[in-house]
């Protein structure tokens, strides 16, 4: 076994000393008198002063544990019993460094920012719906296992089952940058709760990300240029049903898009997140026209069938998920759907940066 002393460190990546010396220029720029007259600003910078804070933290951490696995290496030479120790010693330092691995690879313009994750099913009527709520609850169970406030904006009940739509908006570290691992196409392959012959079916349902802006970044959209439409929440029935028109729909009628939320009892609150939702889809659409030369997000908006998934959980007749792009394939099937999903999070980044995958590229699909 190498000494962890021979693993060596970029220190471009864990200067801790180049970001405390930013830190220090924030916590300056806090201590000014004014600063709290700015809300949105004031905001922005206690972000990036946790974001600072964390990187010096994780820093110090792997500093710490080199320091540790070296001691133990040391004990074993000298003929100590620590390989239980080593071993876990091992295992938190690669899972630090794969943590921060993460980090590095979220380098994109937006990467960082918030992120509005919308759900649709593909076709199959129940089976899909119900596909696309086990894909909800897996967004919500990461967000609560990273403790992200997630919040589900709309949601649009199934016939019998599942959703036909959901939209959420999750805030936290690095949201939008980790959530690009999810666009797309996710097939599910089971045995059907609905099939009384049990037989095994496949659905499919799509997801898609965008970016939560900030509201210094200009996105013009005229009154002339809205649709607005009132509606009565939709909810389970009975005492639970909003009796007044509290749900907002806004269209955007030269592009198209369409946004509603009706998650508040306040019309006034769900106009605000409708709103924010249109600049968030608004902001991407002039990217699109920006970057058509790429075409990186066209290419992700793939038909809702067969062919076209990036990822596939089969839950019978094996049990074993699988990502098309990275290639890594799970075998823990219900802790990924639990909202365990960062392995395959870190994979896909590591594949969209390097090309590595995992495993014969040339496996055909499960």
């Amino acid at each position: 076994m190498r000494s962890a002393s021979k693993v060596k460190l970029c220190g471009a990546i864990f200067d801790a000393a180049a970001k405390q010396k930013e830190l220090e220029k924030l916590e300056a720029e806090i201590g000014d008198p004014d600063f709290w007259n700015q809300p949105e600003r004031s905001q922005r910078v206690m972000q990036q002063r946790k974001r600072l804070e964390e990187a010096i933290r994780s820093s110090t951490s792997v500093a710490s544990s080199a320091s540790d696995i070296d001691t133990l290496f040391e004990l074993a030479r000298e003929g100590e019993d620590v390989n239980g120790d080593l071993e876990r010693e091992i295992r938190s330092f690669e899972s630090t460094l794969e943590e921060l691995e993460t980090g590095m690879l979220l380098s994109g313009e937006n990467d960082a920012h918030d992120a509005i994750i919308t759900i649709h099913p593909g076709a199959g009527g129940t089976e899909s719906q119900d596909w696309a709520e086990m894909l909800l609850r897996m967004y919500l169970r990461w967000s609560e296992r990273h403790k992200y406030e997630a919040v589900v904006t709309d949601r649009l009940e199934g016939e019998g089952a599942g959703i036909k739509s959901a939209t959420v908006e999750i805030n936290g570290e690095n949201i939008y940058g980790q959530l690009q691992s999810e666009v797309g196409v996710h097939r599910l392959v089971r045995i059907s709760p609905f099939d009384a012959n049990a037989r095994r079916h496949t659905s499919f349902a799509s997801v898609f990300v965008y970016p939560q802006i900030d509201e210094d970044i200009k996105i013009d959209i005229k009154p002339e240029d809205l649709k607005i439409d009132v509606f009565r929440a939709s909810g389970a029935g009975g005492q639970h049903v909003n009796r007044t028109e509290s749900a907002v729909r806004f269209t955007h009628l030269p592009t198209g898009i369409v946004v509603q939320c009706q998650n508040e009892r306040s019309q006034h609150k769900n106009r605000a997140s409708a709103m924010k939702q249109l600049r968030a889809k608004l902001y991407e659409y002039e990217l699109e026209k920006k970057q058509a030369a790429d075409q990186k997000l066209e290419d992700s908006k793939l038909e809702i069938n067969f062919g076209s998934q990036i990822r596939s959980y089969v839950l019978a007749p094996y049990r074993l998920i699988k990502d098309n792009r990275s290639k890594l394939a799970i075998g823990d099937v219900d802790r990924v759907l639990d909202g365990d999903i960062d392995p395959l999070i870190h994979a896909y980044l590591v594949w969209r940066k390097t090309g590595k995958v995992y495993g014969d590229s040339n496996e055909s699909e499960p």
